[in-house]
């Protein structure tokens, strides 16, 4: 803090107790939000509605990533915690100008979208096998949740760079509890969605559709009094900061970051829709579920790490930095590598145990193959997500957007490949492996990169603490599979029992043997992970 500012910052918690704290909160908000997910496929199935629904819910975190969602998740951190140390009210007014610039942003680009919504879902979708009109009528719905979800973004960065993360772990929690209710009173409503023609008036496409704008505006009314907490209080502040300008350097590129994402997106979901119905959804559902290892423990980990990674880089500390990337990966592979394993062998227990009731029955074995074919993926997605983090510590944007180019034009080919080679019910299982390969060469060019940026990055150690990791997690593997069979031999293949049972006793004897393996291999991050989840249980 520079001698003028007098506002003196939060005290910043370890690293430990600040991760485990965030990711109990981001745990219950994975599990609500895929419990919804859940929920919705038990109503509707993996249907044509299902597919419009989980294409045009997209569009609000597309159009909001465009805008202004991928410069938050990389750039508003470190420039908001340059502020705090740098200027004499604590950023404040920084932060005033980010607020109204990025609320303006958002307005104007929700009308542009709703003028635009049949041209997205023409672009995201095929006509022969997917129903355009549902998917738009949706999407009208739905766009409006942009501003909401925007705007929740920018007030989570905000509390994020104060160092308080409570707020912006538990807030996701109403907004799917919102989703619960709206999907509830749909199932209870009477009749179906009409699909030819499609009637925007209808009950239960309206409560369907308007679920999410309202969840979101409830997500973004608990944030407010939270922020107010930290002392900062908002009023639209117009002028101009030179920061700015740095500001709209860094996110022109992260802009184009957003767009390369959203043309590997855009392949995905033309291909999947190129495939048997219900393609989209199970990819979507695959993904969210991949989601919960990383969603609790990779972003737990990086939102606590930024703010800290951004100082050192702010201070031109580089050891600092690669001391907090060396330690990142080795915390993200001792975590999240076995858990990788287990959900490769029990993806179709996954699949049976969570979607063999109601009407999405039929698909859930074909939802397991689609776990099992992207498991592997979890692991470098989080590595990948580590290393762009260095890169935008130290304000470079550039280089980010070319690893981006790169993983794209390895996404793009493969994706449009998968209908011509693959049956019509496996298309998915190529779309989900397709995009796990991605993350593989992400990791692959980004630590090219960063050796190049800022030397050596502690490589062999965490190589060292990789082996011993997969080798203690194919053993563990390998338990829970042998479970799994012995409980499919003795109640059945499509057991639901049996796809429980092993999802329970393959998780727990598998896990035991994968940690007691990493300690007899003496992998030295097993060590802090114990300790943490053992305050954890006597917290508890």
């Amino acid at each position: 803090m520079t001698p003028g500012n007098t506002r003196a910052r939060p005290a910043a918690p370890s690293l430990a107790r600040a991760t485990g704290s965030l990711a109990i909160a981001t745990l219950t908000s994975r599990i609500t939000g895929f419990g919804w997910k859940v929920v919705l496929a038990w109503v509707v199935g993996f249907s044509v509605v299902n597919d419009s629904f989980t294409i045009a819910s997209n569009f609000p975190t597309i159009i909001n990533e465009l805008l202004i969602g991928g410069v938050l998740t990389s750039v508003v951190v470190p420039l908001l915690v340059r502020s705090q140390k740098e200027d004499a009210d604590g950023g404040e007014a920084y932060t005033q100008r980010l607020l109204t610039v990025g609320l303006a942003v958002l307005t104007a680009g929700t009308v542009v979208a709703i003028a635009c919504a049949p041209l997205l879902t023409a672009v995201y979708t095929t006509e022969a096998t997917s129903n355009t009109a549902l998917t738009t009528a949706f999407t009208y719905l739905m766009l409006p949740a942009i501003v909401f979800l925007g705007m929740s973004a920018m007030l989570m960065a905000v509390l994020n760079a104060r160092q308080r993360f409570a707020a912006a772990g538990w807030a996701p929690v109403l907004n799917n509890v919102v989703m619960f209710l709206m999907i509830g009173l749909y199932a209870v409503l009477p009749g179906e969605i009409s699909l030819d023609p499609v009637r925007m008036g209808e009950a239960k496409l309206l409560v369907l559709g308007i679920g999410l704008p309202l969840g979101l505006a409830s997500q973004l009314l608990v944030l407010v009094p939270a922020l107010r907490r930290t002392g900062f209080r908002f009023r639209a502040r117009w002028g101009w900061d030179r920061r700015l300008a740095e500001f709209g350097g860094l996110a022109a590129w992260v802009i184009g970051y957003t767009l390369l994402g959203q043309v590997g997106l855009s392949a995905i979901t033309n291909a999947a829709t190129a495939g048997a119905p219900g393609g989209p959804a199970i990819y979507a559902t695959t993904w969210l579920l991949l989601q919960f290892p990383y969603g609790v423990i990779g972003v737990s980990l990086l939102t606590v790490i930024m703010p800290r990674m951004s100082a050192a880089a702010a201070d031109g500390d580089h050891r600092a930095v690669i001391d907090h990337l060396a330690t990142g990966s080795r915390l993200s592979i001792v975590m999240l590598g076995p858990l990788c394993a287990l959900m490769t062998v029990l993806g179709p227990q996954i699949g049976v145990a969570l979607f063999s009731i109601g009407n999405s029955g039929a698909d859930a074995t074909r939802l397991g193959l689609a776990i099992t074919a992207a498991a592997f993926g979890v692991l470098p997605y989080a590595i990948v997500m580590l290393q762009l983090r260095v890169f935008y510590a130290m304000k470079d944007a550039r280089t980010p957007t070319v690893i981006m180019l790169i993983m794209t034009a390895v996404k793009v080919p493969l994706s449009y490949l998968c209908p011509h080679v693959l049956d019509p019910r496996a298309v998915v299982y190529g779309l989900t492996f397709v995009n796990s390969v991605t993350f593989l060469v992400g990791v692959l060019v980004g630590d090219l990169w960063l050796r190049r940026r800022l030397g050596r990055l502690g490589t062999r150690q965490v190589l060292r603490t990789l082996v011993k990791t997969m080798v203690a997690a194919t053993w563990g593997a390998g338990a829970a599979l042998g479970i799994a069979r012995l409980l499919a031999a003795v109640l059945g293949p499509d057991s639901a029992a049996a796809a429980w049972l092993a999802l329970v006793f393959g998780t727990l004897i598998g896990g035991i043997v994968t940690f007691g393996l990493m300690r007899l291999l003496r992998v030295r991050e097993t060590a802090a992970v114990a300790e943490r989840v053992t305050r954890l249980v006597r917290r508890g």
